[in-house]
């Protein structure tokens, strides 16, 4: 029951004339309130005899009134209790009786008793709160606290408005390490008491405990609105805190929000601490005139101006002796990043008087300042004065130092400075960059490419996407140089170096493997074939095919995209050709058609494909150029540069896979005249003469009639074949067929391809014999068409003798 009044000697929640009308029902009387304070309390028996009459509340006799006061008192008191909020109890009237039942087995100790009597309770009242949170504190009595935390949560949902019992349960979340649950407690817990500080302070620190800056920065700011204006000590400290943590996760803006707000709220409790922390978050923002103005309005500073005004140059600046030196240098930070170098003579004398030791980060932030600013000649002796110091003998100001340095033209000890970087931090790669280009640039190509040596070794490229990207500008810089100087064994290694950086698993499935070989007396690098159980395992290639796709397929890094990767593999074929190195360039395509990104796009697919026949070719892999030359051919098989591709092949791999194949081709293309050809040759070539002299005869008109077909060839064909058929004059009988016949009258270049058949013919013609009618029968209409078409008929050829020798 909530309290009404408070008084010594009275019980709390219950007013004073409750009080009295109950002690006069029961023949008691209240302690006197004016009685002296040594605590002593004394109750007199109504009706006394001794002097009952003469004290207060005494000795008068109950009367029916007083009965009725008293029954109107309570009821008043009990429909006050009624409307307060409580939560409504979802257990039934016939049940509440083995609750209490419960309760007390568990006040005397039962607990097995009590524990099952809750269990029956939930098992017909399941939505009741009650016997959990009795199985809660029976169980946390027992020392069993992972089960006294999960009937406490179950009995803390079914009641969610306790936010008492969510805090206990956030305590115990914690003493078990489970911080998770321990936030979703005090998260129901603020939800029904959404102004309790305390609750959005221990939620805000557990938010930062599992990383979550977000949430825990949220219920900061919360608080901030929650605090009074009168805990302004409070308020700047926390919103230090908060501007600290915003700084360090990177979120600047959000950082000076909270930084002005305090500024705002509480200007007479602001610290040199707060304008510091101000000034450098306005700098780190870049927003040197808010910086300037803080420093105005909170430090005193007087910035004196050629013109009245805010807006006029500044000529002189006042600033008072009690300012820390840190301010005075966010103070010249901000003059130089506005242009205003006059004034800052006498602080920037005042700052190199002090030890570099004690204040080198300040003299760093004027150097980097002057240095944004293009002013390297008033950087310059910062920046050597850090470097010529024990404590700030660092790589980062090394850095500066040869920036500054190159910066002004000093090349040779700017390239001093960057090798000191180098030394002192072996993975800094813009400081390799920049050494490596100022050797090349002071002629010592060899001293540049030993600052672009590698970095990483080949497990932290593995396990390590970051180390991979530098390693490859690294490489992709390297390259580049290599290839300026004419160094192209050296190139070539490193193309394939980055290469198998892309293509490592590709490699793997195409079974190619990339060695160091030092066959040459130089130790280079090369591809190689090798069975599948000599390849090094991987063992997790799906992790090394992320890292590849991180670093250039998906575009997850600005390092290389597709397109550069894809001239990059070009120049690498190109590289290898010609040096000779046909067999890697074969290997290479290879790998690269096993590459998912390369082979899917079907452009490059098929350039790949061509470079690959040539390779193969180059390299008298002719199996396996017929390979390349024979899935060209089925897709195109109306290209004439294929056909000659694929009987050079033929030619020189000795090789008859190519008869069924092309036998194959023809069914599907009945109408190829390079089919016909080759399935002709083939015929010849294997003795069966009636299919050599039949395929012709299927297709010579048709192609003869296409002027742009040139019949030397066929002509040649002819000849051989006859002089192969001689003693068989009825197969060769067939060249006198109506269809040559109608030859003869064909118009266009046809003309000229006859003096082809006439010359290959005529001198085989060795007599007068049967054999000899169907070369008599070829030169005479080889002159008869030059003739009809007025061609001159050569010296050369010997028409004459040819018709003597003949019966025509």
């Amino acid at each position: 029951i909530p309290s009404t009044s408070k008084q010594s000697g009275m019980e709390e929640g219950v007013s004073v004339s409750v009080q009295k009308a109950f002690a006069s029902m029961m023949g008691e009387g209240l302690v006197d309130m004016d009685e002296d304070d040594n605590g002593d309390e004394e109750w007199r028996d109504i009706g006394e005899e001794d002097g009952a009459d003469d004290e207060v509340n005494g000795g008068a006799e109950i009367t029916p009134g007083d009965v009725f006061a008293l029954e109107m008192e309570l009821n008043r008191e009990n429909k006050k209790m009624m409307k307060e909020r409580r939560p409504r109890s979802k257990l039934p009237r016939a049940l509440r009786g083995l609750m209490g039942e419960a309760n007390i087995r568990y006040a005397r100790g039962e607990k097995d008793d009590a524990i099952l009597m809750c269990m029956e309770i939930i098992r017909q009242a399941p939505l009741a709160y009650e016997p959990f949170s009795t199985l809660a504190m029976i169980y946390e009595d027992q020392g069993d606290m992972e089960k006294a935390l999960q009937f406490g949560l179950i009995a803390a949902h079914l009641n969610p408005s306790d936010c008492e019992e969510w805090v206990k349960l956030a305590d115990m979340s914690l003493e078990q390490d489970n911080i998770k649950q321990a936030i979703i407690c005090y998260t129901k817990a603020i939800k029904y008491d959404q102004s309790n500080v305390r609750y959005l302070w221990e939620r805000s620190s557990l938010y930062e405990q599992v990383g979550e800056h977000k949430q825990a920065m949220d219920g900061y700011r919360r608080i901030l609105s929650l605090l009074p204006p009168t805990d302004g000590e409070h308020f700047m400290q926390l919103s230090r805190d908060m501007a600290k943590s915003y700084y360090e996760s990177n979120e600047l803006p959000s950082a000076i929000g909270v930084m002005e707000e305090a500024l705002m709220r509480h200007p007479e409790l602001v610290t040199h601490e707060c304008v510091n922390m101000a000034a450098e978050l306005y700098v780190a923002n870049h927003q040197y005139s808010k910086a300037l103005e803080a420093l105005v309005t909170f430090c005193g500073i007087v910035l004196e101006r050629e013109v009245d005004g805010q807006e006029g140059p500044i000529l002189e600046v006042g600033v008072p002796d009690d300012i820390p030196v840190d301010i005075r240098v966010k103070l010249m930070v901000c003059l130089i990043h506005q242009h205003v170098f006059k004034p800052l003579d006498p602080m920037l004398t005042s700052l190199m008087e002090q030890s570099p030791e004690e204040l080198g980060d300040l003299y760093l932030d004027v150097a980097e300042a002057f240095m944004d600013e293009g002013e390297y000649t008033s950087a310059l002796p910062l920046l050597s004065a850090l470097v010529c110091s024990e404590r700030y003998n660092l790589a980062v100001v090394w850095l500066r130092h040869a920036e500054c340095l190159k910066a002004l033209g000093h090349a040779e000890v700017a390239a001093r400075s960057y090798t000191k970087v180098v030394e002192m931090a072996p993975l800094h790669l813009e400081a390799r960059l920049a050494l490596a280009t100022l050797q090349q640039q002071l002629g010592q190509p060899d001293r540049a490419l030993e600052a672009l040596e590698p970095m990483h070794d080949p497990d932290t490229l593995a396990q390590d996407s970051a180390a991979a990207q530098q390693e490859l500008k690294l490489l992709l810089h390297r390259s580049t140089l290599l290839r300026s100087q004419g160094r192209t064994e050296d190139y070539i290694d490193t193309l394939l170096t980055m290469l198998s950086m892309l293509l490592k698993v590709a490699m793997v499935r195409a079974q190619v493997c990339l060695i160091a070989s030092t066959s040459s007396g130089c130790k280079h690098v090369c591809l190689i074939k090798v069975s599948r159980s000599k390849l090094s395992e991987i063992e997790d290639q799906e992790h090394c095919l992320c890292v590849m796709i991180c670093i250039s397929v998906v575009g997850k890094t600005s390092v290389l995209s597709r397109e550069d990767w894809w001239k990059l593999l070009l120049c690498c074929l190109t590289a290898l050709c010609e040096e000779q190195r046909f067999g890697e360039a074969e290997l290479l395509v290879d790998s690269s058609l096993e590459f998912y990104s390369f082979y899917d796009d079907r452009t490059k697919r098929e350039e790949l494909e061509y470079l690959g026949l040539s390779a193969a070719f180059l390299d008298r892999n002719f199996r396996k150029a017929y390979d390349y030359i024979r899935l060209m051919l089925m897709g195109s098989v109306e290209r004439a540069q294929l056909w000659n591709v694929f009987n050079q092949v033929t030619l020189h791999s000795q090789d008859v896979r190519h008869h069924r194949f092309c036998l194959r081709l023809m069914l599907k293309n009945p109408e190829s005249h390079a089919l016909c050809i080759l399935n002709g040759h083939t015929s010849l070539v294997s003795g069966t003469f009636k299919h050599a002299l039949g395929t012709p005869s299927q297709f010579g008109l048709s192609f003869l009639e296409d002027l742009s077909f040139n019949i030397t060839d066929l002509a040649r064909w002819t000849g051989y074949l006859a002089n192969i058929s001689r003693g068989h004059a009825l197969k060769v009988r067939r060249a006198k067929s109506p269809e040559y016949g109608n030859i003869r009258m064909v118009k266009g270049n046809a003309e000229a391809n006859f003096w082809s058949v006439g010359m290959t013919c005529c001198p085989v013609s060795p007599c007068r014999s049967i054999c000899v009618v169907p070369y008599q029968f070829l030169v005479l209409t080889a002159v008869t068409a030059c003739r009809c078409w007025n061609i001159e008929l050569p010296s050369c050829f010997g028409a004459t003798t040819c018709f003597q020798c003949s019966d025509f």
